[in-house]
């Protein structure tokens, strides 16, 4: 089978390799569908994430769908969880699976992920896809659960008014949550015209470009003393030093975006002065179940998110491409 291998910053390569075999409560799957994640991004143009870098190569990918291949659900379309979690330590009896320390997670230190033909992953993190919900739309599945952790975690309430800055596939789908969740107003903030616009078409009243939004009187004119509650989902020191300046004092900022190298900053004065809590997100917990009957329902809208596909042999162009932010989500199609 083919599979595709980040041996360094930049650098991707395919390889022929052996077919991987189940072990016990394993499942083959022959992946179809490989969304490129902002964190995929930061291992092909960084060489890793943090204190986290490649020592060997990796096969990137972590949101994934494929079809099942053998055993009882053979030829069953399927997501697959990317976070293989300990499931015995104290987090994860707590419910907290998303900050188990022993968790292996695909296209992360030594795991492969899914940009290869055939995975063998265990059976219970593989979630069935029904009639209707496409492969790419399986893939999304994975950073809409990170959305609505995000969600979770900022506490709000119906009838709110919600910044996102940051208009990429996460801040996009936040922008539609908090309209399904019962928020009056979503303002969004981007820098590309295409994703203001999109962050437009699925229901943001406003899109500032980040020169309106570094203005405090367009917050005061937007929406008086401040958001109820702001999603930072660009990575950036400037995305954090907007969300706090769109907040009301009390609010909760919630910092879903990673950064370039290993360190954030923020105006501390002004989160001071408003008393802003700093909530910071961890992938996600156990969300399949609640993402496949938000796309199910038509709440969110996963697949018009897709903007670019490509085969498993043009991978590097796909990483290229959504270095470049020129669409919104590329997927990859290994076995497509």
């Amino acid at each position: 089978m083919r599979a595709l291998r980040l041996h360094g910053t930049g650098d991707v390569r395919l390889h022929e390799e052996p077919e991987p075999r189940p072990g016990p409560d394993e499942t083959l799957v022959r992946i179809t569908d490989v969304g490129l994640c902002g964190s995929d991004l930061h291992w092909f143009t960084e060489g890793g994430i943090g204190d986290a870098r490649i020592d060997d190569p990796l096969v990137p990918g972590h949101e994934m769908a494929g079809v099942v291949v053998g055993g009882p659900w053979d030829g069953r379309p399927v997501a697959v969880d990317p976070a293989i979690p300990c499931e015995r330590c104290e987090l994860c009896v707590e419910g907290h699976r998303n900050l188990c320390p022993q968790v292996r997670f695909a296209g992360n230190k030594g795991v492969d992920g899914g940009m290869q033909e055939l995975l063998a992953w265990p059976t219970r993190l593989l979630h069935p896809l029904p009639e209707g919900v496409t492969g790419a739309d399986g893939a999304m599945l994975e950073p809409l659960g990170v959305a609505l952790h995000a969600w979770d975690l900022g506490h709000a309430r119906a009838a709110t008014t919600v910044a996102v800055v940051g208009a990429g596939p996460i801040g996009l789908l936040l922008v539609q949550l908090a309209l399904a969740a019962g928020a009056t107003r979503v303002i969004a903030v981007d820098p590309l015209p295409h994703r203001r616009a999109a962050a437009l078409r699925y229901g943001a009243e406003v899109a500032l470009d980040p020169t309106q939004a570094r203005d405090a009187a367009t917050w005061t004119e937007l929406a008086g003393i401040g958001c109820d509650i702001a999603f930072e989902a660009a990575g950036t020191d400037d995305a954090i030093a907007t969300s706090l300046l769109a907040v009301r004092p009390g609010a909760r900022v919630v910092l879903v975006g990673i950064p370039d190298g290993d360190r954030s900053s923020f105006p501390a004065a002004l989160a001071r002065r408003k008393g802003v809590t700093l909530v910071m997100v961890r992938r996600m917990k156990e969300m399949y179940p609640r993402t496949l009957a938000l796309v199910t329902s038509g709440k969110v809208d996963v697949r018009s998110l897709v903007t670019d596909r490509f085969p498993l042999a043009e991978a590097a162009t796909a990483f290229q491409q959504a270095a470049a932010r020129e669409g919104l989500k590329v997927v990859v199609r290994p076995a497509g």
